[in-house]
């Protein structure tokens, strides 16, 4: 699904968070330690959003591990790093979330955006993320939420499952990916839940921070 909605992912992306994915991005990538260089996981790379993002905040040098199991989606994230001249810094692993091919505490900070979703078995996706962290490294998680308040409730599961798989579907032909969006989005655990979910992974902590009126909820675990 994810390999055939490759070419317009970023687009859609885009269009519909009306461009505000960056700023969450950014504000992820901001928790993740340390705040220059080291060696960073980005899991569900994707098309590189994210990776690109640690390189522009972390610097140079920096290394940053991609893993998806996506290849198309990687081979646009690889050219895109090839023209941000981040090729050097970024390297792209074809691996599912339950099991990384990497040591134990190999990185500083690992890091998933709107891709735990899209794990199998979430718990063990959690434990690996967690296993190839160091000791006082960040576990750093973004995913959509549903906002609180019932206006505003509303009129975002309104969006969610009437007017964004219309959107997908005009600009995409695989119309599935985009009625998942909303189901996978509507059945993810509360932010309480996934809290517990992270400590029980082997987060010490966790710290919830809700973004943008709660549409989006920004997880950050100390290893």
């Amino acid at each position: 699904m994810f390999s055939g909605i490759a070419p317009r992912y970023d687009l859609l992306n885009r269009l519909l968070s009306a461009g505000i994915d960056r700023r969450w991005r950014r504000a992820a990538v901001a928790e993740m330690l340390p705040a220059f260089g080291g060696r960073h996981l980005d899991l569900a790379t994707g098309t590189a959003e994210m990776a690109l993002e640690i390189v522009r905040q972390k610097g140079k040098p920096v290394s940053v591990a991609g893993a998806d199991i996506s290849v198309e989606m990687m081979r646009i994230g690889r050219d895109k790093c090839a023209k941000a001249q981040a090729g050097a810094c970024v390297f792209f692993v074809r691996a599912p979330g339950e099991s990384l091919p990497f040591r134990n505490a190999a990185f500083d900070s690992a890091c998933v955006a709107f891709g735990i979703r899209n794990i199998v078995d979430r718990d063990l996706g959690l434990r690996e993320m967690c296993r190839v962290v160091r000791p006082g490294g960040r576990v750093v998680v973004l995913e959509f939420s549903a906002p609180r308040g019932r206006i505003l409730g509303d009129l975002y599961h309104f969006y969610f499952t009437r007017i964004l798989p219309r959107i997908g579907a005009m600009v995409s032909s695989h119309r599935n990916a985009y009625q998942y969006l909303p189901e996978s989005v509507l059945a993810f655990p509360e932010p309480a839940e996934f809290e517990q979910m992270m400590l029980a992974a082997g987060c010490n902590s966790v710290k919830i921070r809700p973004l943008t009126f709660g549409i989006v909820t920004l997880y950050v675990g100390t290893r």
